[in-house]
């Protein structure tokens, strides 16, 4: 498993922590704040916080925090 790593988008700092492939766990402010999963380069899902399962509505601040993640990993 990769290790949990930090980033920043709009000046908010996120701490990231995969867990299995393309699901990363979101902290922010030191809270457990999405769990999201990647589905293309461009478009990341947010999971339902019970289930697990992809939630299909469209959330702009997922796609940039996936973004982030991409570039960070690159």
């Amino acid at each position: 498993m990769d290790e949990p790593f930090d980033i920043a988008v709009g000046g908010i700092e996120y701490s990231i922590f995969p867990e299995e492939e393309d699901v990363y766990t979101v902290f922010k402010d030191g809270q457990e704040y999405v769990k999201i999963q990647k589905d293309t380069e461009l478009q990341w899902l947010k999971l339902d916080p019970d289930t697990d399962l992809p939630l299909f509505a469209e959330d702009e601040e997922v796609n940039r925090i996936g973004r982030e993640i991409i570039a960070y990993k690159a």
